[in-house]
């Protein structure tokens, strides 16, 4: 039986250009109408992960990436919603809280969950020596906690396989940050892969396939990714046939004369 992974960053509910009202909800039943069988989504406020199962009619597995604050104090996602409120398009994720979540359509069956910080403080600091980062490329790199979770799915036939969804840190004057988050993801999610077993690696990992020697190195028999799009947005996968990755035009994320994210949906058809 094919199955249907897409990915998406939903940029906290905001349109381009941004504006005062949220549109989440629309956008995670217009990612999920057509019946996809799993769905990454990425930069999703805290306060709707407990409303993703009814929203998209699926199971839904979220992971914190960033948690909700008043600036240098702790806060709720409660708060953090009725903060953000005032102008979603400008205030974005600055007191809501940053999460991923990856929805899961029956008769899939989650059987486990995992993840990893990304951007650790040892994993930075052994990193950036490495690199030999500057001070501003360190201090960018630690501004914004990032994650990969994934899960162990089992399908009706009694097979399983791995979902990873991760969302790398932006900072485009030096891509070899996200270079390594994503090699850290990778290494993740190959660490949980049993041998044989189909291994997707999916999410918005802020880079492009020429500024990424990751993204090259994954396509290599060693690692036996499909090959990367040219996006940002990625869908790889490793043992199991694939489609080719299909980026949704702007026609299809466009309602009500606006456009849903400042990201297109990325999917591919396993089988």
């Amino acid at each position: 039986m094919p199955l249907l992974v897409r990915t998406w960053n939903v940029f906290h509910g905001n349109t381009v250009p941004p504006g005062r009202e949220e549109r989440l909800e629309e956008m995670v039943r217009l990612v999920t109408a057509d019946g996809p069988d799993v769905v990454c989504l990425q930069e999703v406020p805290l306060w709707a992960l407990e409303l993703l199962d009814d929203w998209s009619g699926m199971a839904s597995v979220g992971e914190t990436a960033a948690p909700a604050r008043l600036g240098p104090l702790p806060s709720t996602a409660a708060i953090g919603r009725a903060v953000t409120s005032l102008h979603h398009g400008l205030l974005r994720s600055a007191f809501s809280g940053q999460a991923n979540a990856i929805l899961v359509a029956a008769p899939l069956r989650v059987l486990e969950r995992e993840s990893i910080v990304l951007n650790s403080r040892p994993f930075r600091r052994a990193q950036a020596d490495w690199l030999r980062l500057p001070l501003l490329a360190r201090l960018a790199w630690a501004k914004e906690r990032r994650v990969c979770h994934a899960v162990r799915l089992a399908r009706p036939d009694g097979t399983t396989m791995v979902i990873a969804n991760l969302h790398a840190t932006s900072y485009p004057p030096d891509a070899r940050l996200a270079d390594a988050e994503l090699l850290r993801a990778a290494t993740f999610a190959d660490a949980l892969a049993r041998p044989g077993e189909p291994c997707v690696l999916a999410g918005d990992f802020n880079i492009r396939l020429s500024r990424s020697q990751t993204l090259e190195e994954l396509a290599r028999p060693e690692w036996g990714f499909s090959p990367a799009g040219p996006g940002i947005d990625h869908v790889l996968v490793r043992g199991a046939e694939r489609g080719p990755a299909r980026t949704w035009p702007e026609e299809r994320r466009r309602v009500g004369g606006v456009l849903l994210s400042d990201h297109a949906p990325v999917e591919v058809e396993i089988r």
